[in-house]
């Protein structure tokens, strides 16, 4: 579908997990989580046209998932049913990051959607107050909500804001699905490492507890992993499929994704403190004539 240039476009940005640390498991069966979300200046966007009648609908579809099952039709009915808005909206989608790579898409693309709404929509909820809704609808919402890189605890809504050295990444896509709740069912999945202050993270006594299992159940993880590291210092975000690669300079990242083989398929982006979605806002509130 041809992108729509009148629409204003929201920006719902990629995150890597610099690393993922499994520190325990609760009663309920949640883990116990550390991670540094590392946000990139390189993403989705959303479009938001604002309705009479309260029908919320997906103008972009997606395959394989149904129009109610997805985290941006959820994002908005929750938001709308939690403010009693009466007002509804047709949203559009320009759909970059693949779906099930450990980039975020989906949980950026619900935290856009919650808070380009509750500006569209006037519902006037905080920051906080969004997060705790975004949480219901995934661990990784808050962080996005917020738009600010950050040392994440518990099951990932424990957020501290830090400030990190603005890298260049190469983001891989191995053109593979992992299922999360598959990773976090394995039985020999590390589940005690020691936990960590976020000032002393670094990334050579970090790692990423969940790339051994995926990398035996997808064995082109691996293989991935294996290319990408000849280049510079890599691992895999999230629970996969996507692996990145760190670079001090945007140059050198897109050398080696000139190198990258038919078959994957990569972007370049640089790591950002604040997050472009929390720009926009802030953009938008300065403008307010603007809709």
């Amino acid at each position: 579908m041809a992108r729509k240039t009148d629409l204003m476009w929201w920006p719902s940005p990629a995150k890597l997990n610099l690393f993922l640390h499994i520190t325990g498991r609760y009663p309920n069966g949640y883990h116990q989580l550390q991670s540094l979300f590392q946000l990139l200046d390189a993403g989705d966007q959303l479009a938001f046209e604002i309705t009479p009648a309260p029908t919320i609908k997906l103008v972009t579809p997606m395959a394989g998932i149904s129009e109610q099952d997805n985290l941006i039709y959820r994002a908005a009915r929750l938001l709308q049913q939690h403010t009693g808005v009466a007002q509804g909206v047709a949203i559009h989608i320009d759909k970059q990051l693949p779906m099930g790579g450990g980039i975020g898409g989906g949980s950026s693309n619900a935290a856009t959607t919650l808070v380009a709404l509750n500006h569209l929509w006037q519902c006037n909820l905080d920051e906080q107050s969004l997060a705790e809704l975004g949480l219901q609808l995934g661990a990784d919402v808050p962080v996005f909500v917020r738009g600010h890189t950050a040392f994440a605890e518990g099951v990932g809504e424990q957020i501290t804001p830090v400030d990190v050295a603005g890298d260049w990444y190469l983001v891989v896509n191995p053109g593979i699905h992992v299922s999360t709740p598959a990773v976090f069912g394995e039985p020999d999945l590390p589940r005690d490492t020691a936990p960590i202050a976020w000032q002393e993270y670094a990334f050579e006594k970090t790692r990423n507890d969940c790339q051994q299992i995926v990398g035996k159940r997808h064995p082109e993880v691996a293989k991935l992993l294996q290319w990408l590291v000849h280049y510079a210092p890599s691992r895999m975000t999230g629970t996969g499929a996507c692996v990145f690669a760190t670079f001090s300079n945007e140059d050198a990242a897109r050398n080696v994704q000139a190198k990258l083989p038919a078959h994957w398929t990569g972007f370049v982006a640089r790591g950002v403190a604040q997050s472009p979605l929390k720009q926009q806002l802030h953009d938008v509130y300065a403008a307010p004539d603007r809709h």
